[in-house]
Protein backbone atom coordinates (compact mmCIF):
# COMPACT_ATOMS: atom_id res chain seq x y z
CA UNK A 1 0.00 0.00 0.00
CA UNK A 2 1.22 3.48 -0.87
CA UNK A 3 1.01 5.82 2.13
CA UNK A 4 0.20 9.47 1.46
CA UNK A 5 -0.45 10.51 5.07
CA UNK A 6 2.19 8.45 6.87
CA UNK A 7 5.95 8.02 6.85
CA UNK A 8 7.05 4.43 7.53
CA UNK A 9 10.67 3.74 8.45
CA UNK A 10 12.15 0.39 9.43
CA UNK A 11 15.63 0.28 10.96
CA UNK A 12 18.13 -2.53 11.38
CA UNK A 13 17.55 -2.38 15.15
CA UNK A 14 14.15 -4.15 14.96
CA UNK A 15 12.37 -0.82 15.56
CA UNK A 16 9.96 0.64 13.01
CA UNK A 17 8.43 4.10 13.14
CA UNK A 18 5.04 5.24 11.88
CA UNK A 19 4.79 9.01 11.59
CA UNK A 20 1.48 10.81 11.08
CA UNK A 21 2.42 13.18 8.28
CA UNK A 22 -0.06 16.05 8.13
CA UNK A 23 1.96 18.61 10.12
CA UNK A 24 0.20 21.67 8.69
CA UNK A 25 -3.10 20.21 9.89
CA UNK A 26 -1.64 19.18 13.28
CA UNK A 27 -1.70 15.53 12.09
CA UNK A 28 -5.47 15.38 12.48
CA UNK A 29 -7.26 12.21 11.46
CA UNK A 30 -8.99 12.06 8.10
CA UNK A 31 -10.56 8.95 6.61
CA UNK A 32 -7.50 8.28 4.39
CA UNK A 33 -5.11 8.73 7.32
CA UNK A 34 -7.15 6.44 9.58
CA UNK A 35 -7.31 3.73 6.90
CA UNK A 36 -3.58 4.01 6.22
CA UNK A 37 -2.68 3.90 9.91
CA UNK A 38 -4.81 0.82 10.53
CA UNK A 39 -3.19 -0.90 7.55
CA UNK A 40 0.37 0.14 8.48
CA UNK A 41 0.10 -1.05 12.07
CA UNK A 42 -1.16 -4.46 10.98
CA UNK A 43 1.47 -4.74 8.23
CA UNK A 44 4.31 -3.95 10.62
CA UNK A 45 2.88 -6.40 13.13
CA UNK A 46 3.29 -9.09 10.47
CA UNK A 47 6.83 -7.96 9.50
CA UNK A 48 9.49 -10.31 10.86
CA UNK A 49 12.13 -7.58 10.84
CA UNK A 50 10.12 -5.49 13.34
CA UNK A 51 9.80 -6.11 17.07
CA UNK A 52 8.73 -2.68 18.37
CA UNK A 53 6.76 0.13 16.70
CA UNK A 54 7.23 3.84 17.47
CA UNK A 55 4.14 5.95 16.74
CA UNK A 56 4.98 9.60 16.06
CA UNK A 57 3.64 12.84 14.65
CA UNK A 58 5.44 15.09 12.15
CA UNK A 59 6.09 18.72 13.02
CA UNK A 60 5.30 20.43 16.29
CA UNK A 61 2.33 18.32 17.40
CA UNK A 62 1.54 14.65 17.83
CA UNK A 63 -2.12 14.70 16.77
CA UNK A 64 -4.90 17.22 17.42
CA UNK A 65 -7.77 14.77 16.90
CA UNK A 66 -10.12 14.42 13.94
CA UNK A 67 -10.26 16.87 11.05
CA UNK A 68 -13.60 18.67 11.52
CA UNK A 69 -13.80 19.32 7.77
CA UNK A 70 -15.07 15.76 7.44
CA UNK A 71 -17.80 16.26 10.02
CA UNK A 72 -20.81 17.69 8.20
CA UNK A 73 -23.45 16.22 5.93
CA UNK A 74 -23.74 12.62 7.12
CA UNK A 75 -26.64 10.50 8.27
CA UNK A 76 -26.56 8.82 11.68
CA UNK A 77 -25.55 5.53 10.03
CA UNK A 78 -22.78 7.28 8.09
CA UNK A 79 -21.52 9.00 11.25
CA UNK A 80 -21.36 5.62 13.01
CA UNK A 81 -19.31 4.09 10.20
CA UNK A 82 -17.10 7.17 9.96
CA UNK A 83 -16.24 7.34 13.65
CA UNK A 84 -15.58 3.59 13.68
CA UNK A 85 -13.00 4.15 10.92
CA UNK A 86 -11.34 6.85 13.03
CA UNK A 87 -11.17 4.57 16.06
CA UNK A 88 -10.05 1.38 14.32
CA UNK A 89 -6.32 2.14 14.71
CA UNK A 90 -6.83 2.64 18.46
CA UNK A 91 -8.64 -0.68 18.71
CA UNK A 92 -6.07 -2.48 16.53
CA UNK A 93 -3.15 -1.79 18.87
CA UNK A 94 -4.37 -4.03 21.68
CA UNK A 95 -4.80 -6.92 19.23
CA UNK A 96 -1.29 -6.63 17.81
CA UNK A 97 1.51 -8.94 18.86
CA UNK A 98 4.17 -6.25 18.99
CA UNK A 99 4.46 -3.38 21.46
CA UNK A 100 3.55 0.08 20.24
CA UNK A 101 5.15 3.13 21.87
CA UNK A 102 3.62 6.58 21.37
CA UNK A 103 6.22 9.35 21.07
CA UNK A 104 4.40 12.57 21.94
CA UNK A 105 5.30 16.20 21.37
CA UNK A 106 3.17 19.34 21.36
CA UNK A 107 -0.54 18.63 21.52
CA UNK A 108 -2.25 15.23 21.67
CA UNK A 109 -5.95 16.03 21.75
CA UNK A 110 -9.22 14.13 21.34
CA UNK A 111 -8.55 11.11 19.08
CA UNK A 112 -4.84 11.94 19.37
CA UNK A 113 -5.01 11.61 23.15
CA UNK A 114 -6.94 8.38 22.69
CA UNK A 115 -4.19 7.11 20.41
CA UNK A 116 -1.60 7.83 23.13
CA UNK A 117 -3.70 5.97 25.69
CA UNK A 118 -4.32 3.06 23.31
CA UNK A 119 -0.59 2.64 22.72
CA UNK A 120 1.03 0.08 24.99
CA UNK A 121 3.54 2.63 26.27
CA UNK A 122 3.98 6.39 25.89
CA UNK A 123 6.92 8.76 26.19
CA UNK A 124 6.32 12.52 25.99
CA UNK A 125 8.23 15.74 25.71
CA UNK A 126 8.08 17.85 28.86
CA UNK A 127 6.17 20.57 27.00
CA UNK A 128 3.50 18.21 25.63
CA UNK A 129 -0.19 18.64 26.52
CA UNK A 130 -2.93 16.04 26.31
CA UNK A 131 -6.70 16.22 26.59
CA UNK A 132 -10.19 15.26 25.46
CA UNK A 133 -11.08 18.60 23.93
CA UNK A 134 -14.14 17.84 21.76
CA UNK A 135 -16.57 19.07 24.45
CA UNK A 136 -15.32 22.58 23.70
CA UNK A 137 -16.91 22.49 20.23
CA UNK A 138 -20.16 20.83 21.30
CA UNK A 139 -19.03 17.26 20.67
CA UNK A 140 -17.45 14.65 22.92
CA UNK A 141 -14.63 12.12 23.01
CA UNK A 142 -16.58 9.07 24.09
CA UNK A 143 -14.41 6.84 21.87
CA UNK A 144 -10.98 8.04 23.02
CA UNK A 145 -12.13 8.10 26.66
CA UNK A 146 -12.35 4.28 26.59
CA UNK A 147 -8.58 3.66 26.50
CA UNK A 148 -7.97 6.75 28.63
CA UNK A 149 -10.26 5.46 31.37
CA UNK A 150 -8.27 2.22 31.42
CA UNK A 151 -5.16 4.29 32.12
CA UNK A 152 -6.36 6.89 34.61
CA UNK A 153 -9.57 5.51 36.17
CA UNK A 154 -13.18 6.68 36.09
CA UNK A 155 -13.05 9.96 37.99
CA UNK A 156 -10.10 11.46 36.13
CA UNK A 157 -11.38 10.18 32.78
CA UNK A 158 -14.77 11.81 33.35
CA UNK A 159 -13.11 15.07 34.38
CA UNK A 160 -11.12 15.04 31.14
CA UNK A 161 -14.24 14.16 29.14
CA UNK A 162 -16.48 16.80 30.76
CA UNK A 163 -14.12 19.77 30.97
CA UNK A 164 -12.00 19.31 27.85
CA UNK A 165 -8.85 20.78 29.37
CA UNK A 166 -5.35 19.99 28.16
CA UNK A 167 -3.18 18.55 30.93
CA UNK A 168 0.56 18.97 31.13
CA UNK A 169 3.01 16.15 30.44
CA UNK A 170 3.85 15.96 34.13
CA UNK A 171 0.17 15.74 35.10
CA UNK A 172 -0.31 13.04 32.45
CA UNK A 173 2.57 11.12 34.02
CA UNK A 174 1.11 11.50 37.50
CA UNK A 175 -2.28 10.30 36.22
CA UNK A 176 -0.80 7.19 34.61
CA UNK A 177 -1.62 8.32 31.08
CA UNK A 178 2.03 8.21 29.98
CA UNK A 179 5.11 6.33 31.19
CA UNK A 180 7.96 8.79 30.80
CA UNK A 181 8.52 12.54 30.40
CA UNK A 182 11.79 13.77 28.90
CA UNK A 183 13.18 17.15 27.79
CA UNK A 184 11.68 18.13 24.43
CA UNK A 185 15.10 18.32 22.80
CA UNK A 186 15.86 14.74 23.83
CA UNK A 187 12.54 13.17 22.81
CA UNK A 188 13.69 11.55 19.56
CA UNK A 189 16.85 10.13 21.12
CA UNK A 190 15.19 8.93 24.33
CA UNK A 191 12.23 7.35 22.53
CA UNK A 192 14.46 5.50 20.07
CA UNK A 193 16.76 4.22 22.79
CA UNK A 194 13.78 3.06 24.86
CA UNK A 195 12.31 1.25 21.85
CA UNK A 196 15.68 -0.33 21.02
CA UNK A 197 16.02 -1.58 24.59
CA UNK A 198 12.59 -3.18 24.37
CA UNK A 199 13.45 -4.71 20.99
CA UNK A 200 16.30 -6.63 22.64
CA UNK A 201 13.85 -8.63 24.75
CA UNK A 202 12.56 -12.01 23.63
CA UNK A 203 9.93 -11.36 20.93
CA UNK A 204 7.97 -14.42 22.01
CA UNK A 205 8.01 -13.35 25.67
CA UNK A 206 6.89 -9.83 24.72
CA UNK A 207 4.08 -11.09 22.50
CA UNK A 208 2.73 -13.49 25.10
CA UNK A 209 3.02 -10.85 27.82
CA UNK A 210 1.03 -8.36 25.74
CA UNK A 211 -1.68 -10.74 24.56
CA UNK A 212 -2.01 -12.26 28.03
CA UNK A 213 -2.31 -8.85 29.66
CA UNK A 214 -5.08 -7.59 27.37
CA UNK A 215 -6.99 -10.87 27.52
CA UNK A 216 -6.89 -10.92 31.32
CA UNK A 217 -7.84 -7.25 31.70
CA UNK A 218 -11.58 -7.92 31.50
CA UNK A 219 -11.59 -11.19 33.44
CA UNK A 220 -12.47 -11.50 37.08
CA UNK A 221 -9.62 -11.72 39.58
CA UNK A 222 -9.35 -15.51 39.84
CA UNK A 223 -9.91 -16.21 36.16
CA UNK A 224 -7.16 -13.75 35.25
CA UNK A 225 -4.67 -15.72 37.36
CA UNK A 226 -5.74 -18.96 35.70
CA UNK A 227 -5.38 -17.41 32.24
CA UNK A 228 -1.94 -15.97 32.99
CA UNK A 229 -0.76 -19.31 34.36
CA UNK A 230 -1.74 -20.95 31.08
CA UNK A 231 0.11 -18.21 29.17
CA UNK A 232 3.22 -18.77 31.30
CA UNK A 233 3.08 -22.54 30.88
CA UNK A 234 2.96 -22.23 27.09
CA UNK A 235 5.80 -19.72 27.12
CA UNK A 236 7.98 -22.12 29.12
CA UNK A 237 7.81 -24.64 26.26
CA UNK A 238 9.33 -22.22 23.71
CA UNK A 239 12.92 -22.27 22.52
CA UNK A 240 13.32 -18.62 23.48
CA UNK A 241 12.50 -19.41 27.11
CA UNK A 242 15.11 -22.16 27.17
CA UNK A 243 17.64 -19.93 25.41
CA UNK A 244 17.01 -17.04 27.81
CA UNK A 245 17.60 -19.17 30.90
CA UNK A 246 20.68 -20.80 29.35
CA UNK A 247 22.15 -17.41 28.42
CA UNK A 248 21.55 -16.14 31.96
CA UNK A 249 23.29 -19.16 33.46
CA UNK A 250 26.19 -18.89 31.01
CA UNK A 251 26.49 -15.10 31.48
CA UNK A 252 26.09 -14.29 27.77
CA UNK A 253 23.63 -12.40 25.61
CA UNK A 254 20.71 -14.53 24.40
CA UNK A 255 20.21 -15.33 20.74
CA UNK A 256 16.47 -15.17 20.25
CA UNK A 257 15.00 -17.75 17.87
CA UNK A 258 11.49 -16.24 17.96
CA UNK A 259 9.81 -19.59 18.46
Amino acid sequence: MQYENLIIETGNDFVASVTLNRPEQFNTFTTPLALELDHALKALDADGSVRVILLKGAGKNFCAGIDVNELSGKTAMEYRSWIQTMENPLIAISGMNKPVIAQVQGVAAANGAGLVAAADLAITADNARLGLTAINVGLNCVGPVVPISRCVGRKLALEMLFFGNLVSAQDALNMGLVNRVVPAGDLDKEAREWAMLLAQKSPIALQTAKSGFYAAADMDYYKSFHHMNEVFARLCTTEDAKEGVAAFQQKRKPLWRER
